[in-house]
């Protein structure tokens, strides 16, 4: 009798020590939408206390993960010349001031897609001071013909990061041959490979997916569906978007996920971010050492103008991005997803 229950209590803590050890070795990776502080450009708006509170609500959701990454959306200097006529509709400039850059490094950014419309809103120069000041925090880039990739090596982990657009002056993933060179070169160098990219039409009516290409405002904004399961079949672990100032649906396609858009996130000032284009949820994955998809969490926040990201208890962000992922795949985008946003396959 003593034997079988000492076998029991054995074989109850061998599965114990196995599962807090498998537990152990996931990998996580931390995701957000577009990032705009504050701009002094046309005129200055810029929320209290030069922005230290914005990301209170979110952070730690950051700094607790393995790796965590989201999109700048606009330039990082002082000054400069902008390269856009303002004065016309759907036309806006960007400029954070370099303060603001260690706002970035405290809420605990690893690295940020350079790959769109905005990041060329000052040219050359303000590309030069974005990059310069990023370097300065020690946070990394990619999306441009002179940052194509970067290897971030965290907790023992080599994260490869590579970033998509569709503006002249970014990487575009319309280009597949660039896609392929790209993901080819970095596959290799990395544990666990992810993929960003800007693209999609823009605004609430277009929160749904579409099959095929996208079009907006006569540019190729990229079929998303064929390019985010491409960058999976060369070898991603991860794919997420942003562009459209919505949420997207998420998937899971074979065994790896895929956002769509993850809309706003901390845009102060200088973009509508009422209704739907206030949703900024936080994607949190959760990764086997292979790179397949464990699962994961939609975390639920709402924008407030010159405050950042607030957190939504009522979770209608998540539920949201529930009803786009059943919608647009049929009911067949291969995950199972809680109304508190937690998903698995």
């Amino acid at each position: 009798m003593k034997k079988r229950i000492l076998l029991a209590a054995t074989a109850l803590f061998t599965v114990c020590f196995a599962s807090r050890a498998q537990q152990d070795s996931l990998i996580t990776v931390a995701m957000c939408g577009d990032i705009m502080m504050g701009t002094t450009y046309p005129t200055v708006r810029l929320p209290q206390n030069g922005g230290a509170h914005i990301f209170d609500d979110v952070k730690q959701l950051f700094l607790d993960a393995d790796l965590s990454v989201g999109n700048l959306e606009g330039v990082i200097c002082e000054g400069g010349t902008c390269t856009k006529n303002t004065g016309k509709a759907n036309n806006y400039a960007f400029r954070m001031p370099v303060s603001y850059t260690a706002l970035l490094k405290d809420a605990g950014f690893d690295c940020v897609n350079l790959a769109n419309n905005h990041t060329n809103d000052f040219g050359a120069a303000g590309r030069k001071s974005t990059c310069e000041n990023l370097d300065q925090q020690g946070i990394r880039y990619t999306g441009l013909a002179d940052c194509e990739s970067v290897v971030i090596e965290k907790n023992g982990i080599k994260f490869g990061v590579c970033s998509f657009g569709t503006n002249s002056h970014t990487l575009k993933h319309t280009d597949t041959n660039l896609v392929k060179r790209i993901i080819g070169e970095l596959r290799p160098q990395c544990d666990i490979l992810v993929v960003n990219f800007h693209g999609g039409a823009e605004g609430t009516q277009h929160s749904h997916l579409p099959e095929g290409t996208e079009t907006y405002l006569g540019e190729n904004r990229g079929s998303l569906r064929s390019f985010a399961h491409l960058c999976v079949d060369l070898g991603a672990d991860l794919v997420f978007g942003h562009g459209p100032h919505v949420t997207r649906a998420i998937e899971c396609y074979n065994g790896h996920l895929i956002a769509y858009s993850l809309g706003n996130f901390c845009t102060t000032y200088g973009i509508n971010v009422s209704g739907l284009t206030g949703y900024a949820p936080v994607l949190v994955a959760r990764l086997s050492p292979d790179g397949r998809l464990v699962d994961g969490r939609i975390h639920s926040f709402i924008q407030r103008p010159g405050t950042g990201p607030k957190l939504d208890s009522s979770n209608k962000v998540a539920r949201h991005m529930r009803d786009l992922s059943i919608s647009d795949f049929h009911g067949n985008n291969g995950l199972v997803i809680d109304d508190d946003g937690s998903f698995k396959q």
